[in-house]
This record gives C-alpha cells, sequence and structure tokens, in this order.
C-alpha cells in the first residue's frame, strides 16, 4: 500500500459543505503513516463541531476499504485548524534530538552539494561530535554510494513500544537514505505527496538517538520537499552550496530567497563555494578558475552572509565520492583540510 492509494481513495469521498472532494478541499493533512495494512492520517476540520465531522470520517473509513483493500484498518484523527490561522509553514516541535539540525541546500544540480554534505559529515564526526545524515534527495539519492555501503538495508528496533528503522552507520555517521529501501537501478518515480511522507517517516521513524549535528542533504532547487522538512524540523539554519559559475549563482540566490521569505525565516549560516579553482595533483601550487574567480566570496559579501569556504576541483574529491572513502578521511590533504575549516566554523 502506498500513500498516493490513500490519496486517491480519498477522492471519491466529498465533504457535504462543498460538494467538493476532501482532497481538492485540502482537508488531508500530510501524515499519512503505513504499515502493512495499517494506515493513519488526519483530516482537517475548521471547527470541532463541525455537523458533517462523524459522516466524513466514516465515508473516508470506507472508501479505503472498498478502492484499496477490504482488509484494510484505517485510523484517522480529527485536526481542527481554521482557515485564515495559518500565517506559518514552520513547526517548532521538532522529533530529532540534537543540538544542530542544518539543511545543505543548492539552486541547481551539478554543484557537488552531496558531495560537500558528505565530507561535512565525516569531519564533524571526525571531530568527536555525535553526527546524523538524511539523505533528501529522493529522487537522485547519492548517500549510500558516497559511504560506500549501497548494499546495507537498515533494520527495525523497538523503542519504548515503537518500531523504529535503525540508521546504518559508516565512517561514525548515522545515516539514512531512500537509496536504501529502492532498487537503485531504477528511477524512483514519486509524486510530491508521496516522496514527502517518505521523509517524514525516515525523521520520525528512525531511531537517531541524541545528536550534537543532523545534516539534511536536501535536492536540489525549491520544491514542496523543502517546504515539508521546514515544516516537520526546527532548522538551526541552512548552508547553500554554489560553483562560481554565474548560472549556479542565479539558483543560489533563489535559495536564500527562499529560505529568508517571511513564511519559512530559517536563518542562512553560510555559503560554501565548491570548485572554486582547479589544482592539477601535478601542480599543487596552481590555480586555474575554470568556473570563473570568487563568485560564491561575491555572492556571500552582496546577500551579507558568511562565507564558509572556498573547496577546490581535484581529482581525488571526485575519486573519494565515486568509491565511497570520503576525502576528508585523507589527512593532510588539502581538500581535506578546507573541509575540516568548514566544520570548525560551525562550531564557533
Amino acid at each position: 500500500m502506498y500513500p498516493q492509494q490513500v490519496i486517491d481513495a480519498l477522492r471519491h469521498v466529498r465533504y457535504p459543505g462543498t460538494g467538493k472532494d476532501l482532497i481538492e478541499s485540502g482537508m488531508l493533512e500530510d501524515d499519512i503513516r503505513i504499515s502493512g495494512f495499517e494506515v493513519s492520517f488526519s483530516l482537517i476540520f475548521e471547527k470541532d463541531n463541525d455537523p458533517f465531522l462523524k459522516s466524513v470520517l466514516k465515508a473516508a473509513e470506507v472508501a479505503l476499504q472498498t478502492y484499496i483493500d477490504p482488509n484494510v484498518t484505517v485510523q484517522i484523527h480529527p485536526k481542527f485548524v481554521k482557515q485564515n490561522s495559518k500565517s506559518s509553514i514552520i513547526n517548532h516541535q521538532s522529533p530529532i534530538h540534537a543540538k544542530h539540525v542544518i539543511a545543505i541546500h543548492s539552486g541547481k544540480g551539478g554543484v557537488g552539494k552531496s558531495t560537500v554534505t558528505a565530507n561535512l559529515a565525516v569531519a564533524l564526526a571526525q571531530a568527536g561530535y555525535r553526527v546524523g545524515l538524511l539523505d533528501a534527495d529522493i529522487h537522485g539519492p547519492s548517500m549510500p554510494k558516497m559511504f560506500r555501503c549501497e548494499d546495507a538495508r537498515p533494520y527495525s528496533v523497538e523503542e519504548e513500544g515503537r518500531t523504529l528503522i535503525e540508521p546504518i552507520e559508516q565512517y561514525g555517521v548515522k545515516m539514512l537514505s531512500i537509496g536504501f529501501f529502492v532498487n537503485p537501478e531504477q528511477a524512483v518515480i514519486w509524486r510530491g505527496g508521496m516522496a514527502s511522507n517518505a521523509l517524514k517517516q525516515l525523521i520520525e521513524d528512525a531511531h537517531w538517538g541524541e545528536l550534537d549535528y543532523f545534516l539534511i542533504d536536501l535536492p536540489p532547487g525549491t520544491s514542496d520537499i523543502h517546504l515539508t522538512l521546514i515544516s516537520s524540523l526546527q532548522l538551526t539554519g541552512v548552508i547553500v552550496v554554489t560553483t562560481p559559475q554565474p548560472v549556479a549563482l542565479v539558483d543560489a540566490r533563489k535559495g536564500v530567497e527562499m529560505f529568508r521569505n517571511e513564511k519559512v525565516n530559517v536563518p542562512i549560516l553560510g555559503l560554501i563555494e565548491n570548485m572554486a579553482w582547479f589544482t592539477p595533483a601535478e601542480l599543487p601550487q596552481n590555480k586555474y578558475y575554470i568556473f570563473g574567480k570568487d563568485g560564491g566570496k561575491a555572492l556571500a559579501a552582496e546577500l551579507n552572509i558568511p562565507l564558509l569556504g572556498q573547496i577546490p576541483l581535484v581529482q581525488s574529491i571526485r575519486e573519494g565520492g565515486d568509491e565511497g572513502i570520503p576525502v576528508v578521511l585523507q589527512s593532510g590533504h588539502p581538500a581535506a583540510e578546507a573541509f575540516n575549516q568548514i566544520a570548525k566554523c560551525l562550531n564557533k
């Protein structure tokens, strides 16, 4: 059973007050939970004395048993929210017990956001911190490969009467990714609601434990997945990754503006300029500015946000990602030092 099946079934239930179906009316909360043939979710009503409440709840239950399976066990939670009461999408009740919850964002793909996230997570773990990492790039999960654990499969544990997913631990980092649960050779073709619900389960139904840092590798761009994570977690802030290339800087600016929007209002911790220059292995002192010089540095100054670091474009970073051994594990490597310096900036 998949969340989309639940959504499709609820399209057959109309709210008598408007004549629209529950999905069209925006009454389904984004909290679908599925375990075998058991499903739970919330339906939003404007007031607790709604005359149609009981009939709608019963009709929703019957719809799931009719259009999905007669053996489905349904648990529906009525939620009462006035239409004009939602002025902010931030939810300050975070299910993650971490001192710092940091999202890593890029305006466009291909700028090395996941590489930066992986190396930053390992750098923090090497410094003695308890680190969790969520690969939130549903359609292009790369962390299993970057951490050399593509064949790993999380198992369940019992904790205080709940069945939770045990994250995979590698290089001192606890990690979960949708890549652990799907065929790596097949594309993940999910609607936005399905992807958002999958991520919420990886956050809320996982045995993360007590953490110092919880890093989130966001998908590139701006989407409903970003808003789901923002509403599910109390973020300490966001780190924006870009290259110096003008086309990347345009999208990085959009990302900053999204998080600065008054309804989102998430602090920008700083900007990382990746692929800042090319340094060949045989000429380690030389710098070639293939994508332009100091574009990220200039953008950070313009937007009045900290420049956390500039990462060079070197072959060993790419090789480390492909081989599943982050370059930060190579003591004394110039790129490793750059990532370690960024980790230190976060601790100031």
